[in-house]
């Protein structure tokens, strides 16, 4: 099984925007399990024409689920990098159930492939549900167009004591839409963490971080916010009583011998 070891890196000049797939979220939606949490493992991955290689949205062993209830967002752990929808997109997905120490005692959620075509993808965020013989999972998505891939990495610095943390994008796809990249504990960050995002070239991206302790009232927000260009980067340092936070942006365009 191949997967994408490479990322795109900053264009050059023959480089070009193309049409991109944008994975907002993914959710739970229905499991046989209706109350209660429940260990969550295995994958979804995109196939593009850019490599053919699989690029993981959610990826997960079976020694290291996460936990989730029914109607509960999945954390996602990608795409390491963007979707590229020159003509069609093949999402492929094994997602199981945990139960107790012997993977023939899981329960199946979602197992197949899906195939999505250029002239039938939403402009505007939209809800597609990959359903299994007990269980579905939502997908929001859409298609981008004249979009390149934004590489946003965050790292979290001089972190004093243990805080919730929120950080969502908000891009211009048909109109403005915002949604969650991270919701957690600042102890769950881990040093630095990477977002891909397909955003259309010379529109804002904004990314919005949320702080706030458990045992205070009320929350600190700061909202830094980048216009999309064809190549180069940019950095937005942000110092928080809380924590610093430094978060930076490459854009990345297409090649244009993929076009040919």
């Amino acid at each position: 099984m191949l997967t994408t070891a490479q990322k795109l890196e900053p264009a050059s000049w023959d480089d070009m925007t193309c049409e991109m797939m944008q994975i907002f979220s993914l959710k739970l939606a229905k499991s046989p399990i209706n109350s209660g949490s429940m260990q969550l493992y295995g994958y979804i991955a995109a196939r593009d024409e850019y490599d053919l290689r699989l690029n993981y949205l959610f990826n997960r062993s079976r020694e290291d689920p996460i936990v989730v209830q029914q109607g509960s967002l999945i954390q996602m752990t990608g795409p390491k990098r963007g979707i590229a929808f020159h003509c069609d997109v093949l999402l492929e997905f094994d997602m199981r159930i945990k139960n107790g120490e012997n993977k023939g005692d899981d329960t199946q959620l979602i197992d197949g492939m899906s195939e999505f075509r250029g002239l039938l993808m939403p402009w505007e965020p939209t809800e597609i549900p990959i359903n299994g013989n007990c269980a579905t999972v939502e997908m929001s998505a859409a298609l981008v167009s004249n979009a390149i891939a934004a590489t946003v990495e965050v790292i979290i610095s001089e972190a004093h004591g243990d805080f919730d943390l929120s950080l969502s994008s908000i891009v211009s796809v048909v109109e403005e839409h915002e949604f969650q990249l991270f919701h957690g504990s600042a102890g769950d960050w881990c040093g630095a963490r990477r977002f891909v995002i397909a955003v259309t070239v010379n529109t804002m991206l904004h990314l919005k971080f949320m702080l706030g302790h458990r045992c205070s009232n009320g929350n600190i927000e700061d909202t830094c916010s980048f216009k999309a260009k064809l190549n180069g980067h940019a950095i937005h340092q942000t110092n928080f009583e809380a924590a610093s936070i430094l978060t930076k942006v490459t854009w990345a365009a297409w090649p244009h011998e993929m076009f040919r």
